[in-house]
C-alpha cells in the first residue's frame, strides 16, 4: 500500500513539474513576440560616441527624426564623447538589451580599441558585444592637396617624396581611418609622407587651407566648400574604385596600389542580446529611411552615400574589419594621442 501511494505521489509530482515547465516555456514563448509587437512603447536613445556637430552626430539626428515619425516614439540623440569613441561605445555595450539604447558608430568603432590603450576587460569588443542592425552609409576617403602645395596629381607627390622633399599629410587624429589609410599609401608607394594628427576635422582642414600641411586624407564634406575656388584639390580616392563625388580622381587600383582600399562607414548597433524581432523591426525601418530622397540628399552633404544591409552581412564586415585593422595597427605601431 505504502509503495503504491508513493508511486502515485511520484507520478503526480512528475505531472505537475511537466505542467509547470510547459507553462513556463509557453509564457517565455509568448513574452518575446508580445514585447516585439509592443516595441517601442517609450523613447529610444541613439548614443553617439563623439561630440555634437560631426558627421556621425548629424546623421544620428537625421535618422532619429525619421524613426520618430515611423515608430511613434521620440528618438533622442545622446552624445558621450571621449577616448576615440570608446567611452560612448562602452556605455552602449553595457546598456539593457531591450532596443531602447542604440549606438550609431563610424568605422573608427572597429579599430578604436586597437589604437587606444585601455584595460581589455573593461573595453567593448565590436564583434562580440553588439548586435548589428544595419550599415547606414559609406564615405569615400580622399587624398586632397592645398592650393599652396601646387599639387595637381599623385604622380607629382610621389616624385617629390622620393626625391627627399619633406611632405606632411593631415588627419583628424592618430588611429583614425584617414591615418591608417595614409600609412598604407606610404607603404604601397614606397614613400614617407609624415603624418600630422589633429583633434578633429575642422583644425586639419584649417591648416590645409593655410598651407601648413600640403596634403590630407579626408572625407568629402569638409573640403567640398573649397573645391570650386581651387583652394583644395582632390588627387585620388583611397578605395579600389572611383567615386561619383570626384569622378576625375583616380582610384588606388588605377594608380597601381591594389592592396590599398579603405573607405569610412556609419552603422547602427544595439547591445548584444537585444531580441531578434526588435533588430528586424529597426532594420526594416532603416532600410526604408535610407531610400528616402531627402535623406539621400542630406547625406550627400556629408559626402556620404546611403547604404543599408542585413544584420548578418554587417556583422561579418564589422568582425572582418576588426581583425584586419588590428593587424595594420600592429604593423605600423599606430597609437591614438
Amino acid at each position: 500500500m505504502v509503495t503504491m501511494m508513493y508511486s502515485q505521489f511520484q507520478s503526480g509530482r512528475r505531472a505537475l513539474l511537466a505542467l509547470a515547465t510547459a507553462c513556463a516555456a509557453g509564457a517565455a514563448a509568448v513574452s518575446l513576440p508580445a514585447m516585439a509587437a509592443d516595441y517601442p512603447s517609450r523613447p529610444i536613445t541613439i548614443v553617439v560616441a563623439y561630440g555634437a556637430g560631426g558627421d556621425t552626430d548629424a546623421m544620428a539626428r537625421l535618422f532619429g527624426e525619421k524613426l520618430t515619425q515611423r515608430l511613434g516614439q521620440p528618438v533622442i540623440v545622446e552624445n558621450r564623447a571621449g577616448a576615440s569613441g570608446i567611452i560612448g561605445s562602452n556605455y552602449a555595450a553595457r546598456a539593457k538589451p531591450d532596443g531602447y539604447t542604440l549606438l550609431l558608430a563610424p568605422s573608427t568603432f572597429s579599430m578604436a580599441t586597437h589604437v587606444v590603450k585601455t584595460n581589455a576587460t573593461d573595453t567593448y569588443h565590436p564583434a562580440r558585444d553588439f548586435a548589428p542592425i544595419t550599415q547606414t552609409a559609406y564615405q569615400p576617403l580622399l587624398l586632397v592637396a592645398s592650393q599652396a602645395s601646387g599639387y595637381t596629381s599623385v604622380a607629382q607627390v610621389i616624385k617629390d617624396a622620393k626625391a627627399g622633399k619633406a611632405l606632411t599629410y593631415a588627419s583628424p587624429g592618430s588611429g583614425s581611418p584617414m591615418h591608417i589609410l595614409g600609412e598604407l599609401f606610404n607603404q604601397a608607394a614606397g614613400v614617407k609622407i609624415t603624418h600630422v594628427p589633429y583633434k578633429g576635422v575642422a583644425p586639419a582642414v584649417n591648416d590645409l587651407l593655410g598651407g601648413h600641411v600640403a596634403l590630407s586624407w579626408m572625407t568629402y564634406g569638409p573640403v567640398e566648400p573649397y573645391l570650386a575656388s581651387g583652394k583644395v584639390r582632390i588627387l585620388a580616392n583611397g578605395a579600389s574604385e572611383r567615386t561619383p563625388l570626384a569622378p576625375d580622381a583616380p582610384s588606388m587600383a588605377e594608380l597601381g596600389y591594389k592592396n590599398v582600399n579603405v573607405a569610412a562607414w556609419q552603422s547602427l548597433y544595439a547591445p548584444k542580446g537585444t531580441p531578434a524581432e526588435v533588430i528586424r523591426t529597426l532594420n526594416g525601418h532603416m532600410a526604408e529611411i535610407l531610400k528616402m530622397p531627402d535623406v539621400v540628399a542630406k547625406m550627400r552633404v556629408f559626402g556620404a552615400f546611403a547604404k543599408s544591409s542585413t544584420p548578418e552581412a554587417f556583422g561579418k564586415l564589422t568582425a572582418d574589419e576588426y581583425e584586419y585593422f588590428g593587424k595594420v595597427v600592429k604593423e605600423f605601431g599606430i597609437q591614438a594621442d
